[in-house]
């Protein structure tokens, strides 16, 4: 999938799908942000975002905050369990910068558990004996 766009069928639009999730899904949340959540096997990760007046009286900060986590979304979207997921923002999130508000989003994504385990490392991590080096003589393989 394309992580550079963001189309509609990636978005919760519908108040009737906003009511579902607020009243069957789980939630998480920040002092600054709060995750809704369902899970739903039949549909890709879709975002909602609920940014109100209470959060910023102006919309020019209002649509910052959902700028911000529309593309955060986009770049995990591959990533997340899917369903749909639903943010509302709170109005501490109107002080955030753009780094802290990804950061706070994908700190709820992963108490909520959206996300898979990261990979393990492809280099083994460091034991208790030490690597043998170049120089080393060969140990002495012994009769046999």
């Amino acid at each position: 999938m394309n992580s550079t766009r963001f189309p509609r069928t990636a978005r919760v639009r519908a108040r009737s799908d906003f009511d579902r999730i607020f009243k069957h899904g789980r939630r998480v949340a920040l002092p600054v942000l709060a995750l809704h959540f369902q899970a739903d096997q039949a549909v890709a990760p879709r975002l909602g975002l609920a940014v109100s007046r209470k959060v910023d009286p102006h919309a020019v900060g209002r649509n910052r905050i959902k700028r911000v986590l529309r593309d955060a979304f986009r770049h995990v979207r591959d990533e997340l369990a899917p369903g749909d997921y639903v943010i509302v923002a709170r109005p501490g999130a109107s002080r955030c910068s753009g780094e802290e508000l990804r950061t706070a989003f994908h700190s709820l994504l992963k108490r909520a558990g959206t996300r898979p385990a990261p990979a393990l490392p492809l280099t083994p991590a460091p034991g208790t004996m030490p690597a043998a080096s170049p120089s080393d003589p060969l140990p002495d393989p012994g009769p046999g």
